[in-house]
């Protein structure tokens, strides 16, 4: 037995990465994209800010661009902290000698152990193209510059035609999905969610019940897929009575119920907790504590928590938020009641604050810089502390001094959120004797409670990641699931054959019907104007220039042997010709001999008269005219 030698490479160390500005990796050949094609951007979170630049600073960029209000501001300032860390680091590395770094030449990344040519390249190769530098001041100021903001449930109408709103997620301050209608339906479009959130407005589901067709795009996959079996009955109703309605908005309750599971709560405060009591045991035992956790959301829950469980110890530890936007990013979130779940708005009307923050400054408990530098700080500095501050990928920021500060330190504590690439990112750090938790909050829906909510929703059509495909097995015989993934077209089906027209109410009274020959529908004419406008589709009557009758317009297929019965009435000898042309264009003649020569050429959609006899051609015309419907 041959075994095949396979090279063995050695662990990664710190000399493996790549020293320089970090770049970002964006959507795939997004270099290759023509963006004067999008027609409409939806910014769904604060975090989904982040990339926008990079797409409209794109040449022939002119979409349209959704967001609300509280994501618009939050989203500005993450945008500029992180420019004002890249200068930072600019000032380290130098700027950079060209468009194209040295890292990525070909003949150096096929020196990158395989680990790293990964995430380089992607698993095929085809990745390279994605990476791009930060973008510049001038370009947050030109994107934010393009944005319209909109507060939850404000319509907005896109070119007269889409009525497009955002509702409240649950996941952040500003968060939102988002519904989309028009005269062919509505879409309803869900990110990531959360049913009961500690700090922002609740997921708002309701909002999007009645939408044909529900995309859902939260990737957070919380749960496993064992769990996806949910037990549910999801037979819907499809009678109309009362009793059935009954029933059915019996059953959305008993869901909605199950949807807003307490132990969710509790597990995301029992988190809080134990995270709160680790804090504690570090700076008991002398250390320090470094937080770099970019949800806002979750920064201000856990001040609140590390303070009161301070003041339970009894410990008098100072708490330091270090960024360069820190005190707009508080001053914001306690000015924005309308964005926070209820919870948070009851404090308002009782006089406290939305958060905790601004009493922990006022007592000298919490400190905000903008900077490590910060002679300030300098002089406030004291340890062990407790600190806030970025980035979450410990390649920026104040983080990266206070981590190579505290790495050796055995006693202090590094918070991070899980992730796939926690190792990595700790790496230029080891050896490290510092303690390192990892931490996962609820970030999305949980995975058995998507069958539930889509019973509530009652969609016609279901769209789900590739991913989720342990899902699609819907029982509701009303549903149809569809799959996506990245890159790949996806047709939904009609589902409406026809569309609503609002007529005004002068051209209604002018209805005049006429029941076809050939079809078993009754038809009137009318003459106005069609606009669209909301989302509707509405005909005035318009500039009524003449009062004229219009010539009917003919409806049907001719009657060969009927019109040769009519022309031989009014005196005319007609014979059939042969037909012609394929199957699906066939012709059929019909040749005039008296009093005048013509030809009359009949195929599916148009009848052709053909002669030099004006008298002779309207005797023709109106016998087909009266073998045909007219309106």
């Amino acid at each position: 037995m041959v075994r095949k030698r396979q090279k063995v490479e050695k662990p990664l160390d710190a000399d493996d990465l790549i020293y320089a500005e970090p770049w970002y990796k964006t959507v795939k050949n997004l270099h290759l994209w023509n963006v004067s094609f999008i027609d409409v951007v939806l910014i769904s979170s604060p975090t989904g800010m982040l990339g926008l630049p990079f797409l409209t600073r794109m040449k022939g960029f002119s979409a349209k661009i959704y967001v609300t209000e509280a994501a618009a501001r939050l989203g500005q300032l993450m945008m500029e902290d992180l420019v004002s860390m890249h200068l930072e680091i600019r000032q380290f590395f130098g700027p950079e000698e060209s468009s194209f770094p040295q890292w990525m030449k070909w003949e150096d990344l096929t020196l990158l152990p395989s680990s790293l040519k990964n995430v380089a390249l992607g698993k095929d190769g085809g990745e390279l193209g994605g990476w791009l530098s930060l973008y510049s001041a001038a370009d947050v100021k030109d994107c934010m510059q393009k944005v319209l903001r909109l507060k939850y449930a404000e319509e907005i109408c896109y070119n007269s035609t889409l009525i497009i709103k955002a509702f409240s997620s649950g996941l952040e301050i500003g968060s939102c999905n988002w519904t989309i209608n028009g005269p062919k339906g509505g879409v309803g479009f869900i990110s990531s969610s959360i049913f009961d959130s500690a700090h922002a407005m609740n997921f708002d589901y309701n909002a999007l019940r009645g939408n044909d067709i529900i995309i859902y795009s939260d990737f957070s996959f919380s749960d496993g897929t064992e769990d996806v079996e949910s037990g549910y009955d999801n037979s819907i109703p499809t009678t109309c009575n009362r009793s059935s309605l009954r029933n059915y908005e019996n059953d959305c309750q008993e869901l909605a119920k199950s949807l807003l599971n307490v132990d969710e709560g509790l597990e995301e405060r029992d988190k809080l907790a134990f995270i709160c009591s680790c804090v504690i045991d570090s700076v008991k035992a002398g250390g320090s504590v470094l937080i770099p956790i970019s949800r806002l959301g979750i920064v201000l829950l856990l001040l609140e928590q590390i303070s009161t469980s301070l003041d339970v110890s009894t410990l008098k530890v100072p708490m330091y938020i270090i960024s360069s936007l820190a005190e707009e990013f508080l001053a914001f979130s306690n000015i924005i009641p309308e964005w926070l779940c209820k919870q948070r708005q009851e404090k308002l009307f009782s006089g406290e604050p939305l958060f905790a923050h601004a009493k922990l400054v006022n007592e000298k408990k919490l400190h905000v810089f903008p900077a490590v530098h910060s002679p300030k700080l300098l002089m406030n500095w004291q340890e062990p502390c407790i600190v806030f501050s970025p980035h979450w990928s410990l390649r920026l920021g104040p983080a990266v001094h206070l981590l190579q500060r505290w790495s050796g330190d055995q006693n202090s504590l590094l918070i991070l959120e899980s992730g796939p690439d926690v190792d990595l990112a700790l790496l230029p750090f080891k050896p490290m004797e510092m303690k390192v938790l990892e931490c996962s909050f609820l970030s999305g829906i949980r995975l058995q409670n998507v069958e539930p909510l889509l019973k509530i929703l009652q969609p016609k059509v279901v769209l789900l990641p590739k991913d989720l495909k342990q899902i699609s097995s819907l029982k509701s015989n009303s549903c149809s699931t569809f799959h996506y993934c990245v890159n790949e077209t996806l047709r939904i089906p009609s589902l409406k054959d026809n569309s609503e027209l609002e007529i005004a109410t002068d051209l209604a009274s002018q209805f005049n019907w006429r029941n076809l020959k050939q079809e078993n529908i009754n038809m009137t004419r009318l003459k106005g104007e069609l606009c669209v406008d909301h989302g509707r589709q509405r005909l005035s009557t318009g500039n009524q220039e003449s009062s004229e009758s219009r010539p009917l317009v003919h409806w049907g297929s001719t009657d060969l042997e009927k019109l040769l019965v009519v022309l031989s009435n009014r005196g005319i000898k007609a014979t059939l010709g042969d037909a012609f042309g394929s199957e699906s264009e066939s012709a059929s003649l019909v040749h005039v001999h008296d009093p005048n020569q013509a030809l009359i050429e009949v195929r599916t959609t148009s009848t052709v008269i053909s002669t030099a006899d004006e008298s002779l051609a309207s005797i023709i015309f109106e016998a087909i005219g009266s073998v045909l419907d007219g309106v």
